[in-house]
C-alpha cells in the first residue's frame, strides 16, 4: 500500500518511522510519503489559506493549493483536473452542478465509489466515524492521500472536486477538536497499515482485537501472562486450566462483560440470535446495563427458545 500525507508540518508525522508502522515501510509492506503542502504554494509568503467567505473567526485552507497538491500526490492514478493548475476565475456547469448538491446529496456522492485506485482521507471533526471497520475498508485501498487541515477546516470545494474523480472519506477519530489532521492521520495510518499482511507478527492477532469482526463488534476483554500471582492477584484458574472450551467461554463472557460496563451502546447492534444459551445468562445478569433494545431482544429470543423446547416435549 502507498501512503501519502500533506500537511503544513510534515515532521509532525515523523513516528510513523518508529515501531510495526516503521518496520512495515522499512519492509516494503508500506509506501509512505510526507509532503509539505507549502511546495504547492504560488506566493513568496507560501501562503496556504485566507479569510472565511460570509465572514467568521479564523482562516480557511484554499482548495486551489490542496487541488495543485493532490493532482501532484495522486499522479497518473487519477485523471488530472480539467480546470488545470490553480484552477483559475471560472469553474464551469459541472462544477456548478456538484457544488449545488444539498449535504446528504454530497455524502451520497463522496461515498459511492469504491476505492479502486487513490482514495482521499480528510481528517475532519466533522467527518464519519472512524472505527475498525472503516479501517479494514481502507485496508485494502492501492493509495491513500490523507490530506491534514488546520485552522478552521479545508474550502469544502476541495473535497466536492476531488470526489467526482476518486473516493473521499472526511472521518473523525472522535467528539472532539485538534489543532490539525496531523494527530489523526497517526492514529488513522497505524489503526490501517497494522491490518496488512506482513505487518503483524501473528496474522491471529488482529482478527479477535476489540471492535474487529472476530470479536462480533464486542470489546476484547482482559488479558494475563506471567507471573501467575502477581501482589495477591491470580490468573483466572480456568485460563491455566488448558480446557480450550471453557477459556473460550470465559473470554467470550468477559468480553460480553466489559463492553456491557463501558460500551452498552455496542450492545444495541449485537443480534440476539447469534447468542447461545450462556450468553443470554450473561447478558440477563448484566441487567440495566443492557440498551433497552437489546434487553427487549434478549427476553424475546429466551422466550422463542423456550417455546421450542415446550413444543418438544411429549404432550
Amino acid at each position: 500500500m502507498r501512503i501519502d500525507i500533506i500537511s503544513i508540518f510534515p515532521e509532525y508525522l515523523a513516528p510513523l518511522h518508529e515501531s510495526l508502522i516503521g518496520k512495515a515501510i522499512a519492509d516494503g509492506i508500506i509506501e509512505l510519503e510526507v509532503h509539505d503542502l507549502r511546495d504547492w504554494t504560488y506566493d513568496n509568503h507560501h501562503t496556504v489559506d485566507d479569510s472565511p467567505y460570509g465572514g467568521g473567526p479564523g482562516m480557511v485552507m484554499r482548495p486551489d493549493i490542496w487541488g495543485r497538491a493532490l493532482d501532484s500526490v495522486a499522479g497518473s492514478a487519477w485523471p488530472p483536473t480539467q480546470y488545470g493548475a490553480g484552477y483559475g476565475a471560472e469553474y464551469g456547469s459541472e462544477y456548478d452542478d456538484v457544488l449545488g448538491e444539498t449535504v446528504s446529496g454530497t455524502a451520497e456522492l463522496v461515498g459511492a465509489r469504491t476505492p479502486q485506485g487513490p482514495v482521499l482521507v480528510i481528517p475532519t471533526p466533522s467527518g464519519q466515524r472512524f472505527t475498525q471497520e472503516v479501517a479494514e475498508e481502507l485496508s485494502v485501498a492501492s493509495q491513500l492521500v490523507i490530506a491534514c487541515g488546520r485552522y478552521e477546516g479545508i474550502d469544502g470545494r476541495f473535497a466536492l472536486d476531488a470526489a467526482r474523480r476518486m473516493t473521499v472519506r472526511e472521518l473523525s477519530i472522535g467528539d472532539y477538536v485538534l489543532a490539525g489532521g496531523e494527530a489523526a492521520a497517526l492514529v488513522m495510518v497505524e489503526a490501517i497499515g497494522r491490518l496488512l499482511p506482513g505487518v503483524l507478527g501473528n496474522v491471529d492477532s488482529a482478527g479477535d482485537d476489540s471492535f474487529s469482526r472476530g470479536a462480533a463488534g464486542l470489546l476484547e476483554g482482559p488479558v494475563y501472562t506471567r507471573p501467575a500471582d502477581y501482589r495477591g492477584l491470580e490468573v483466572p484458574e480456568v485460563l491455566l486450566s488448558g480446557h480450550h472450551a471453557q477459556i473460550a467461554r470465559y473470554r467470550r463472557d468477559e468480553s460480553l462483560r466489559r463492553t456491557a460496563r463501558f460500551r452498552p451502546d455496542l450492545l444495541a447492534d449485537l443480534p440476539a440470535e447469534s447468542c447461545d444459551e450462556h450468553d443470554l445468562d450473561v447478558l440477563t445478569e448484566l441487567g440495566l446495563g443492557l440498551p433497552t433494545v437489546l434487553a427487549e431482544r434478549v427476553a424475546a429470543q429466551r422466550e422463542a427458545r423456550a417455546a421450542k423446547k415446550r413444543r418438544r416435549l411429549p404432550h
